[in-house]
């Protein structure tokens, strides 16, 4: 039996992220308003950030759970779609017959410049890597991803967020008008996290060398190629950073008790609003290194070779993944 709880009534107080006792997962509420916040450029979330991607180990880990206690998800049955997260700065529930007082007020959306629909290119263009942004985060974090059905095709609730009341065009699924490349997205998502248990890990990752040799099972860069300093994470405009994952630095053998070895990957997160310069670190973490798919783009089909040391141009508000070229 799978026990998954939304965190409300634990106790006193109401919603208490991280406080179900040891055998249960729960949503992370936590995840959500962090990775929202992130990517629509607010201010020093870098160390939470880093907190929500490597499976939330400070809501966690004391209590002797695991990273799969974390649901992770950005949107859920209720408030905005994905749709809407990239397309509305404010609710607009007007239909629901309440003057638009009813669902949550704070949303942590950004419409990325024009609020709801519009024609504007560039506009289009930053809220479909936005899309690409959060679903790439999501799938690619430690924990239990948790997509809502629609969210990959494209959905719109027209910016109403309690559409609990409209049984009709409002919350359904409109099958004629699907985001065909949105999908193929994530697709391309699921099947590459299937693949590569570096980024389903059952254990913590340790942050040091594994066993006391080799490399850090984990490790987080600056935009510079430099290893991380402690100052760097209290940086207000920190919005940028390079995180390396060592397929080879597994602890604990598979259900089967085989051995767990996978690729070792390198992700450049860009969400500044400029376009930034990333240098990939010393050789000692790799030599060489493939672009498996930019948030830019999409998966690329033609993989580009990069060596260590070289300075990659990355567009703001975008996510890039190389994979080391053993």
């Amino acid at each position: 039996m799978k026990l998954i709880a939304e965190p409300w009534d634990v106790g006193d107080g109401g919603y208490q992220v991280g406080n179900f006792p040891v055998g249960w997962s729960e949503w992370n509420g936590k995840y959500r308003d962090c990775i929202r916040d992130f990517w629509r450029g607010t201010d020093q979330q870098l160390g939470e950030f880093a907190y929500r991607m490597t499976g939330s180990s400070d809501l966690y880990e004391n209590t002797g759970r695991r990273p799969y206690a974390s649901i992770n998800f950005v949107t859920a049955h209720d408030g905005f779609t994905l749709e809407d997260l990239v397309s509305y700065n404010e609710k607009h529930n007007e239909a629901n017959g309440e003057d638009n007082q009813d669902g949550e007020s704070h949303n942590s959306s950004w419409n990325c410049g024009v609020e709801g629909p519009t024609a504007e290119s560039e506009v289009l263009s930053l809220r479909f890597r936005q899309k690409r942004n959060f679903l790439t985060t999501l799938f690619l974090s430690q924990g239990v991803p948790m997509l809502v059905s629609g969210d990959e095709l494209g959905r719109t609730q027209g910016g109403n967020n309690n559409g609990y009341c409209q049984d009709n065009e409002t919350s359904w699924v409109n099958w004629d008008d699907i985001d065909q490349e949105l999908l193929g997205f994530t697709r391309g998502l699921i099947e590459f996290r299937r693949k590569h248990p570096v980024f389903r890990r059952r254990h913590w990752f340790q942050g040091r060398a594994v066993y006391g040799k080799g490399l850090e099972d984990l490790n987080w860069f600056t935009p510079d190629g430099l290893e991380m300093e402690d100052q760097y994470w209290n940086e207000g405009f920190a919005k940028s950073i390079g995180i390396f994952l060592n397929g080879k630095a597994f602890t604990s053998p598979d259900e089967r008790g085989l051995r767990i070895t996978d690729d070792s990957f390198y992700l450049i997160i860009n969400a500044h609003y400029e376009d930034l310069n990333f240098a990939l670190p010393d050789k000692v973490w790799g030599r060489r290194w493939k672009e498996i798919l930019s948030t830019e783009h999409g998966f690329c089909e033609e993989r580009k070779v990069y060596a260590s040391g070289d300075e990659l141009l990355v567009t703001s508000r975008t996510i890039k993944v190389l994979k080391r070229a053993e």
